[in-house]
């Protein structure tokens, strides 16, 4: 308890928010995904490996100094979002826990945080839709007065090839993974400016660089929100707010489950290491 209270301190110094401090323009992805296709290791500088270091070398004298660091997680009931809120939340920050329809698991990570010693809420909210996104950074900063990281992690999947595409699909996705991006961006940027410090992590894709049969739309919102990232990156840099995307390749997750047995053997062949489907896990810790 006490260590998660110290750990959870350090991360929220201004030493330890600006460990990797913001260059103008820059922005990391995942360098092996692009050698090696779906499936390779995610890395992203200053991104979540940065926020997890920073907590695990803290100190007992920041412990009595500081707040712990709030950090909202979208899309955060399962998958990526699911492990990036429970390690972050057991390293000691403050986690709103978001979700759009998965409740109950929600809770279920929720829960897990408290039980560690950390803090967390749940919020249930469409990302795509600007009054639920304001709400939920309302909800943020009226239960802890701040908001340090936000992690744009919530996304959907409408895949059929484009000549049978119709035109909801392509804005269904659209509207989630790459509008919701801009939208939670926008309205948690306003806090941070305030007292000029914080993180925004986005979770791209490598498909977003290389393309995908049946991935249209997926592809096109996450290529948009590697170009958005690079330029939040420009923007905000001079307030002392770094933005960074993490591609990674494929995952084993709920959503990739939907793809089926021959298109997920395809995507595992080009793999030229062989090494197989990563868990969430796997990708929090390589980030």
């Amino acid at each position: 308890m006490a260590a998660a209270s110290t750990a959870a301190a350090a991360l929220a110094s201004p030493a330890a928010l600006s460990a990797s401090p913001p260059r103008r323009g820059l922005v990391s992805f995942a360098a092996p995904a692009l050698r090696a296709g779906p499936g390779t290791h995610a890395v992203a500088l200053s991104g979540v490996r940065t926020l997890v270091a920073a907590v695990e070398q803290a100190t007992v004298q920041d412990a009595t100094k500081l707040e712990a660091p709030v950090v909202i997680v979208t899309g955060a009931s399962r998958g990526i979002g699911k492990a990036t809120a429970l390690a972050l939340g057991k390293a000691g920050c403050k986690v709103l826990v978001n979700y759009a329809r998965s409740s109950k698991e929600a809770e279920e990570v929720s829960k897990e945080i408290e039980a560690s010693g950390g803090e967390a809420i749940t919020f249930g909210g469409d990302v795509s839709k600007e009054a639920d996104v304001e709400s939920m950074i309302k909800t943020a900063v009226d239960t802890w007065g701040t908001i340090d990281v936000l992690v744009n992690n919530a996304g959907i999947t409408r895949d059929t090839l484009l000549m049978r595409m119709k035109k909801s699909q392509w804005q269904d996705v659209i509207d989630l993974n790459l509008t919701g991006v801009f939208l939670c961006t926008q309205a948690a940027t306003k806090v941070m400016m305030k007292k000029k410090k914080g993180r925004i992590i986005n979770i791209a894709s490598v498909v977003g660089l290389t393309g995908n049969v049946g991935q249209a739309n997926y592809a096109a919102a996450k290529a948009g929100v590697i170009g958005f990232t690079k330029t939040v990156a420009r923007e905000y840099a001079s307030r002392n707010i770094n933005a960074n995307a993490i591609a990674p390749g494929f995952i084993a997750s709920d959503m990739t489950a939907e793809l089926g047995e021959e298109l997920e053997k395809k995507l595992l062949s080009t793999i030229p290491l062989g090494t197989g489907i990563l868990s969430c896990n796997q990708i929090f810790l390589s980030v």
